[in-house]
């Protein structure tokens, strides 16, 4: 198993990685002093399991924890407040310290995040002869908030406020009621974390369903969506099919 500790402060980091050295089973460990820090580590480190402070400048625990990507390492919050404890199990934590914690009450947190990759693996296995067929283990949810750094901070984003997408060099723009903040990221992998409520229009543009207002028609096979925000986003006849069909299936 593979552990990110993530917390602004090094006492509390050290500690973890104490304990931890004791578990045989845990074959790496990596530390990050903040949530921006550690979101960038997990595509390199790819963590199985998080621990994961709430309280960090910047970003918060339960920030990092709706921005992971899919599919999303375990999440257990370390924290020395309990008033957290409703809205961490909301965004599918498995388990939650409370500071000052002692190492048989880390363990339980471990046994769990153990059995619930125990049984990821076991559904996403092939069948065997011997074995029936496995039922798929539930999908993940897509990221509900995505984190831009920008030169006097991070900005948080709502992915229910991004209205459509566009592709600008090495960059992606986010078109929003806001503006439009940059992300150095890819419009395919940005599309893997979204989920089903964005679809591809064009070659460099992606649009989010519910902000479909209607469809412009052009001369060539082409046209425009036409957003409930006035918008114009443009519909190439490539993809022209495909958001038809995905606007029937949702509405």
């Amino acid at each position: 198993m593979r552990v990110l500790i993530v917390d602004d402060e090094r006492p509390a980091r050290d500690k973890l990685r104490r304990m931890l050295a004791s578990e045989p089973d845990i074959s790496a460990i990596d530390e990050a002093r903040d949530g921006v820090e550690a979101l960038e580590m997990l595509p390199a480190f790819a963590p199985d399991l998080l621990l994961l402070d709430i309280q960090m400048p910047e970003i918060t625990g339960l920030d990092v924890a709706a921005s992971l990507p899919t599919p999303a390492p375990l999440v257990v919050f370390v924290t020395a407040y309990d008033e957290y404890a409703v809205r961490a199990f909301d965004a599918n934590a498995i388990d939650y310290l409370l500071k000052p914690y002692d190492q048989p009450r880390l363990q339980r947190a471990l046994q769990r995040a153990r059995e619930r990759l125990a049984a990821t693996r076991t559904a996403t296995a092939p069948p065997t002869a011997a074995a029936p067929l496995q039922t798929p283990a539930p999908a993940l949810p897509a990221v509900t908030q995505l984190l831009v750094p920008e030169r006097t901070g991070t900005r948080i984003i709502k992915v229910d406020a991004i209205q459509w997408i566009e592709t600008a060099d090495n960059y992606i723009i986010l078109h929003t009621a806001d503006g439009q903040p940059l992300m150095r990221q890819t419009l395919a992998g940005l599309l893997d974390k979204l989920g089903p409520r964005f679809i591809r229009c064009h070659r460099r543009a992606a649009v989010q369903l519910d902000w479909i207002a209607s469809i412009v028609n052009h001369e060539k096979g082409d046209g425009e969506l036409l957003l409930h925000s006035g918008a114009r986003v443009p519909l190439s006849r490539q993809y022209r099919a495909d958001v038809i069909a995905r606007i029937a299936g949702n509405s």
